[in-house]
């Protein structure tokens, strides 16, 4: 009688795998699950039909929040028509892109960076939308990603020319073609960032950089924005003291509540390019609210300026006395960011049982002053604009100043962090480290957040 039974399989003789069968015998084909029945392959959506939906989607989302903020004021004491009310959305959307537009009173053309962001995010959203629909996702196809980002950018300009032809009927001058290349360019910069998280080019790019380089940029980012949030905290709380002549110019519109409401929005639109501002004016340069005008620690020389509750916040006079700590918060700001990277050196020095060298710590703590440079720089130059003609033509900070001020600023002020972080600091358990010859040295290989 045989031993083999239902539940006890035979077993394969000594030294014979249990996989393994007589020559010649050919290996049974792996099955494959079968769709199920009535189940149809589910299918790639064509490119121009997937930007076109997002580049709308994002367009709608980013400009029904102007219209509704800017007809506010007209439709509440009856001083303007639904059709006007869409139309100065449609230009104060133009302007938030950084189109200007051409009034009786002269150009206007400074942006409200709070619209920028918010069409930002939007567009980055569709170049993860796109990535996703072509059917891009994971692949870490850089072709792939600037074509979604490309396709997005096309379809964002013809909306961009289409909303400054329709603004130029009885309103403000707009030049569909200007609108069309900075829609463009707007919208394949914004949706390329989301393209690239998606199909994931974006960590192959930060695996493949060199080490300095990618905690350079780290730590030149988080340097800019530690100096930004500065900005709107003293920003913020410039506005808070001047409430009251704040309150004062909202209620002298006399528009009721809603127009105030709306006023108010407008103000919050510009607390951005304020907090910019402000940065400018703790690194040294600081900014102009108007031609042969200066707002520094230093000087303020302003002229009459116009009834906006946002200026209800500019500085009296030259700053003094304790006011004067304000001009080491760049330093410091710098030093934050050489501290964070020597910490996070160290640490991964004592996993991996080496010894952070000078060489490794200081190169990538210089190279966040000219990071942050380019950061505030960049946003020094999208902040300012005119706001007509005459003496309002120069509104803003100048770029190069504030880039140059904050690469020298960030740059010392990482050094001096890093530096004394890595003669203070005693890493725990000294006896791990030991500097092993050959060793592959820290582990650096997470991806940028």
């Amino acid at each position: 009688m045989s031993p083999v039974t239902p539940d006890q399989p035979r077993r394969p003789a000594a030294g014979v795998a249990a996989d393994t069968r007589p020559p010649g015998r050919a290996r049974p084909a792996s099955r494959v699950p079968a769709p199920r029945s009535g189940e149809a392959p589910r299918r790639r959506a064509p490119l121009p039909v997937a930007a076109g939906v997002a580049a709308g989607w994002a367009a709608l989302t980013s400009w029904l929040p102007v219209t509704v903020v800017l007809g506010l004021a007209q439709l509440s004491e009856d001083a303007g028509s639904p059709a006007g009310a869409l139309r100065t959305g449609l230009a104060g959307w133009l302007l938030g892109h950084g189109v200007p537009l051409e009034t009786s009173a002269g150009p206007l053309g400074l942006a409200p960076l709070a619209l920028a962001a918010l069409a930002v995010w939007r567009l980055t959203r569709a170049g993860v939308h796109v990535s996703r629909a072509i059917g891009a996702r994971d692949g870490r196809s850089p072709r792939q990603a600037l074509t979604a980002a490309v396709a997005v950018g096309i379809g964002y300009a013809l909306l961009g020319a289409l909303a400054a032809a329709v603004v130029g009927v009885g309103g403000p001058r707009v030049s569909p073609v200007r609108a069309a290349v900075t829609f463009a360019v707007f919208g394949a910069l914004s949706a390329l960032v989301g393209a690239l998280r998606t199909t994931g080019v974006s960590g192959l790019l930060a695996r493949r950089s060199a080490p300095p380089l990618r905690d350079g940029v780290r730590t030149g980012l988080v340097a800019g924005l530690l100096l930004l949030g500065a900005g709107a905290g003293a920003a913020g709380l410039s506005v808070a003291t001047g409430g009251g002549d704040a309150a004062d110019m909202i209620g002298a519109y006399r528009t009721g509540v809603a127009g105030q409401a709306g006023i108010t929005l407008v103000s919050l639109a510009y607390a951005p390019n304020a907090t910019v501002w402000s940065a400018a004016y703790l690194l040294g340069p600081g900014f102009a609210v108007g031609t042969d005008t200066a707002v520094r620690t230093s000087e303020v020389s302003v002229g009459a300026l116009p009834a906006v509750p946002l200026l209800a916040g500019l500085p009296r006079g030259p700053v003094d006395g304790f006011g004067a700590g304000l001009l080491a918060v760049p330093v410091l700001a710098g030093m934050a960011a050489g501290w964070l990277l020597a910490r996070r050196l160290l640490r991964l020095a004592v996993e991996d049982r080496t010894v952070v060298g000078w060489g490794p710590l200081l190169a990538p703590a210089a190279l966040a002053g000219p990071v942050a440079g380019l950061l505030l720089g960049a946003a020094a130059a999208a902040s300012g604009g005119p706001l007509g003609g005459g003496r309002l033509a120069e509104i803003g900070p100048v770029p190069w100043q504030v880039a140059g001020m904050a690469t020298g600023v960030v740059g010392v002020g990482a050094l001096l962090g890093a530096a004394a972080t890595k003669l203070l600091v005693r890493p725990r358990g000294p006896e791990l480290l030991v500097q092993r010859k050959g060793h592959p040295g820290p582990r650096r290989d997470a991806p940028i957040t």
